[in-house]
């Protein structure tokens, strides 16, 4: 196959990259939920026609653009492409296959250009409930977790699958905001499938395979060179998170020889009846984010980009449980693995790595009836500070690894009966050092109905972000009701008056001073 012409390259890809940049502002001013047009909790892919990876939206939850290839590839091994027809729009939420957990749908819709399926356009938001238990870790297995929809049709012929809708409807507690907002997502694959046949039309192409295989085999060149370019050996890293009755512990060894990587996961805490294990699919994800960023931040995430890495997780694992293992709180434990990494490669590339974050992310789900005796349900997200790095101190309250934003107070007070009385940085939660580790926040969140179920995913409660390279570590996280600690691993009823206080983690120091 002869090279394609480096303009054509990339004025192609650019297109692509725009395409599914559209789709992902359609799903802002289109979808229902906080959790999309303010939260930015979704990501829009496209893949080639074998279902690899070619180009995701600029803004993009890092998990996500991971994880929804693999769901891509989970659809057409469900639904022989033989099956598939022209606006044709497929739906799941295996957490298996898709994101980790049942809260985010993922839409999967084949491209048809002459007459065949030459890409796929994907999308997976968080919808603001899937019925079972509220984001509870208390959940034993997945079947408590909310409505399971197995890989099939959403759409065929232009309509949808009526019972499928009905079902849903009928098991959520938000049918009108989970609906609109898978809506929304319906309306994002379609534009990027339409955007891509117009840029194939446009240039003269029968479909992407010489794009992708460019752009594949330079990205893969690329990381390969970054690889080749650090010291060979092995390194590892571990440490105990909060865990339930007893903390968890995490492992990871990182082997580095002749242009290639391998992070082993072996040695981690096994898979709990609990809700906190991370499928398979999410603990790829993080590692292949994370290692990109280090590595290779200045190329937009690709297929080629991962093929020098392999990823190593027993099955059992807490990071690569067995169905139907509970998952709903996957993200308290992926979003160890990329401080996991930048430990174990602290030693080899000092200048590359950064202290541990005050997350993983924090939530506070909510649900109930409010004054006016109607239902809502809906997630508060919290951000602590991320570790500082070797030339800068670590951000406030910014999200990380993940890039989800705060719910503004305008936002939180709109979609949920409560008042947020203050929002203000934590003075001195950041972890000394040469570079000063991020401040976390604190907020006062008071209710103003009674009956409010309240569930909390936090981390960091007992175990600090530590610093790097005799850095100090940031302070704890706290959560209060009405100025007493509470147990957030438990649903918590909040009723009119209740006082809700939560303190973000700061991140940890890189240095000494």
């Amino acid at each position: 196959m002869s090279k394609l012409d480096p303009v054509k390259l990339e004025l192609v890809w650019t297109r692509l990259i725009s395409a599914v940049d559209e789709a992902a502002k359609a799903i802002v001013r289109t979808s229902f939920s906080t959790l999309s047009n303010e939260a930015n909790d979704f990501a829009c892919v496209l893949t080639d026609g074998q279902a690899r990876s070619l180009a995701q939206n600029t803004g993009s939850i890092p998990s996500f653009i991971g994880t929804l290839p693999n769901t891509v590839r989970a659809i057409r091994e469900a639904i022989p492409e033989s099956e598939m027809r022209p606006g044709d729009i497929y739906v799941t939420n295996n957490p298996w296959i898709g994101t980790g957990h049942l809260n985010d749908v993922c839409l999967v819709r084949p491209i048809f250009h002459g007459g065949r399926i030459v890409a796929y356009g994907a999308t997976t938001s968080h919808v603001p409930d899937i019925g079972g238990r509220l984001r509870s870790t208390e959940a034993r297995e997945l079947f408590e977790e909310g409505f399971h929809i197995p890989p099939m049709l959403l759409l065929r012929d232009g309509v949808a699958d009526a019972t499928l809708i009905k079902l849903l409807r009928t098991n959520i507690r938000t049918p009108d905001q989970t609906e609109g907002d898978i809506w929304a997502q319906a309306s994002a694959v379609t534009l990027i499938g339409d955007r891509v046949v117009q840029t194939l039309s446009d240039h003269g192409l029968a479909d992407l395979t010489a794009v992708a295989t460019e752009i594949f085999d330079r990205s893969e060149a690329a990381m390969t060179e970054r690889l080749r370019a650090l010291p060979e050996g092995s390194w590892s890293a571990a440490f105990e998170t909060d865990g339930m009755d007893q903390p968890f512990h995490l492992e990871v060894r990182v082997t580095l020889k002749d242009g290639a990587l391998l992070a082993d996961f072996s040695g981690s805490s096994p898979q709990q009846p609990r809700s906190v294990n991370c499928p398979f699919t999410y603990t790829r994800a993080m590692t292949w984010f994370v290692l990109k960023a280090m590595l290779l931040p200045e190329l937009p995430s690709n297929e080629g980009i991962f093929r020098p890495i392999r990823i190593s997780v027993p099955e059992g694992c807490i990071l690569n449980p067995r169905e139907p293992a509970p998952v709903g709180g996957r993200a308290a434990t992926g979003h160890y693995v990329p401080v996991l990494m930048f430990q174990a490669l602290a030693e080899a590339i000092p200048d590359k790595v950064r202290a541990a974050p005050g997350s993983p992310l924090w939530m506070m789900s909510l649900a109930g009836r409010d004054q006016a005796g109607q239902p809502y349900a809906g997630t508060l997200f919290f951000n602590g500070g991320t570790g500082a790095g070797a030339a800068q101190d670590g951000c406030d309250s910014i999200s990380w690894p993940s890039n989800i934003s705060a719910t503004p107070v305008e936002v939180a007070e709109r979609t949920a009966p409560v008042m947020i009385h203050r929002k203000v940085q934590r003075a001195g939660s950041g972890g000394a050092g040469r570079h000063m580790g991020g401040l976390g926040h604190e907020t006062e969140i008071e209710c103003e109905t009674d009956g409010m179920a309240a569930v909390f995913v936090t981390e960091r409660i007992k175990y600090p972000a530590p610093g790097l390279f005799g850095g100090g570590p940031g302070a704890r996280g706290e959560v209060l009701m009405d100025g007493k600690p509470v147990n957030t691993r438990v649903q918590q009823v909040l009723n009119r008056g209740t006082r809700v206080t939560v303190r973000t983690p700061g991140g940890g120091g890189y240095g000494t001073g």
